[in-house]
Parts: C-alpha cells; sequence; structure tokens
C-alpha cells in the first residue's frame, strides 16, 4: 500500500535564503563610488594592499578598506576588487568624471557658446571637459581678455536658445572683473569665475609638483613672478608642465570646477 504523500516536513529546518550576489568592479583612477558604512562619494585617486582612497569634490581624501560590497557605483552595490589585468583597462569614466559614452558621435554645434579669458583656460577646459562637452555640442572660443566683453555680448547676440556662458578669471569682489560680469549678465547670459589670479593658479600644487603657487609682489605680471620664483626661465615650459599635470578634474580646485559646470548645466538647459 503506498503512503500518503503529505508534503515537506514541517519539522524539517527552513532553508535559508541565498544572500544578493554583489557585482565586483576593477578599480581604477578617477571611478566615483560611495562608501556605504559613511557615505562618502569620491573619485578613485589611489589603491593600496587591502584599501582604497578616495577624494571628494572639495579636495578631502579618505582610505576604505575593500570591504565586500561595501560601495555603491551609480546606486548599485559592488565589491570593488584590484584591477586582474595586465595591461591597461578601457575607461569608463571621462576626465571630468562622467560616465564614458563608447562610440558617442560629437553633436552638431548649438548655438549656445561657452567663452574664456584666454587660450590657455580653452586649453585646461579641454582637457578636462572636452569629452562631456563634444558630446553635448558645446563649442569654447577665447575672448583674450573680458575688458571687451559688453561688446562681445552685443555682437554675440543672445536669446532663447541661444546662451551665452562666460567663464573669468580672479572674479572677486570689487574687481574690475566683477563689474564687467554684472553689467553683461541677463537672462540669457551668465558670467561665472573663480577667485584665482590666472587659470594655472586652478591646478593644485600637488599635481604640478610644487609646495604652494609662490607668492607674486603686486604689479609684476604674475606668470613671468611665478617662472621666477620656481627658477623656470620660459613661461611657455612652465605651462606645459602645468597642463601636462592635469589628468582629470582631481587635479583641479573646487573653485573652478563649480564655475565650468555651471556654465555647462546654463548653456545646456
Amino acid at each position: 500500500m503506498r503512503s500518503r504523500d503529505y508534503g515537506r516536513d514541517v519539522l524539517a529546518p527552513a532553508a535559508r535564503p541565498r544572500p544578493p550576489v554583489v557585482p565586483e568592479v576593477e578599480l581604477e583612477r578617477d571611478l566615483v563610488v560611495e562608501e556605504l558604512a559613511t557615505g562618502f562619494c569620491g573619485a578613485v585617486v589611489g589603491s593600496e594592499a587591502g584599501g582604497v582612497t578616495l577624494e571628494d569634490r572639495h579636495g578631502a581624501r579618505r582610505v576604505f578598506p575593500l570591504e565586500s560590497g561595501g560601495f555603491l557605483l551609480e546606486g548599485r552595490r559592488v565589491t570593488l576588487v584590484r584591477p586582474r589585468r595586465s595591461g591597461p583597462a578601457a575607461p569608463t569614466r571621462t576626465a571630468s568624471g562622467s560616465v564614458a559614452v563608447a562610440g558617442q558621435r560629437a553633436r552638431v554645434a548649438r548655438a549656445s557658446r561657452i567663452y574664456v579669458e584666454g587660450l590657455h583656460d580653452a586649453a585646461l577646459v579641454e582637457r578636462v571637459w572636452g569629452d562631456d562637452l563634444r558630446i553635448e555640442g558645446v563649442v569654447v572660443e577665447s575672448l583674450d581678455g573680458v575688458d571687451d566683453l559688453p561688446g562681445v555680448v552685443d555682437t554675440f547676440r543672445p536669446g532663447p536658445g541661444r546662451r551665452l556662458g562666460v567663464l573669468v578669471d580672479h572674479l572677486v569682489a570689487g574687481s574690475k572683473e566683477s563689474r564687467i560680469a554684472a553689467a553683461v549678465a541677463g537672462e540669457h547670459v551668465l558670467v561665472t569665475g573663480h577667485p584665482y589670479i590666472d587659470i594655472w593658479q586652478a591646478v593644485k600644487p600637488a599635481s604640478v609638483g610644487i609646495p604652494a603657487w609662490p607668492t607674486v609682489l603686486r604689479g609684476q605680471p604674475w606668470k613671468e613672478g611665478v617662472c621666477q620664483a620656481l627658477g623656470v626661465g620660459d613661461p611657455t615650459d612652465m605651462w606645459r608642465r602645468v597642463l601636462a599635470s592635469v589628468d582629470s578634474y582631481a587635479d583641479l580646485e573646487v573653485g573652478l570646477l563649480g564655475a565650468v559646470e555651471h556654465l555647462i548645466d546654463f548653456v545646456t538647459a
């Protein structure tokens, strides 16, 4: 006689649910993650045995252990692991910290523009935000100074769908630059800036390999004064050194980062 099937033994121990699988992500410089326990969010700037160094947008750095599932990447819980590949990994982030879009063609240029004071400003913006600007279709042009900015704005004729963003050096209260900026600002014109005397100074000294930017006496040309203090004969050579030291936004001061990001948001809105 067959026994009746009464199902699973109700006295048997319940099966434990399997823990969720946390994907592994290899460490790479400039990868932006959030540490779960503290909520600290920053870019990877270094790694040691069993640990990773993160730097937030204000320049603060902290070291965290590589614990299983201890980080968030774009809202997803992940485990950070040391790279297994012998060769260089394909970048997943642009120099500005944005997600890199593989195979994305440059967008047709918008009518809106971003103007910067000089060629060095334009080169630095291109080095960090170039990939993002091409995808957004934003062109950056050089002004060669801000003294003629009112005339430039009049010629540009800003309006709906044709916005103008301007990045100004040494934009501090009471300065000549602040008065010019106030005169041209409007619904379709945004002037932002940084407090540094020159765009060179917006690059972190540690990235350039110096303890600090030298103090230049009032009345002396700033670039020439810096080169003299550092023992560099030609400002062109110093500029090459400054530009070559910038690999990503982590090499720039927060004052410049915020100003440029604000301009990009404005002209692409």
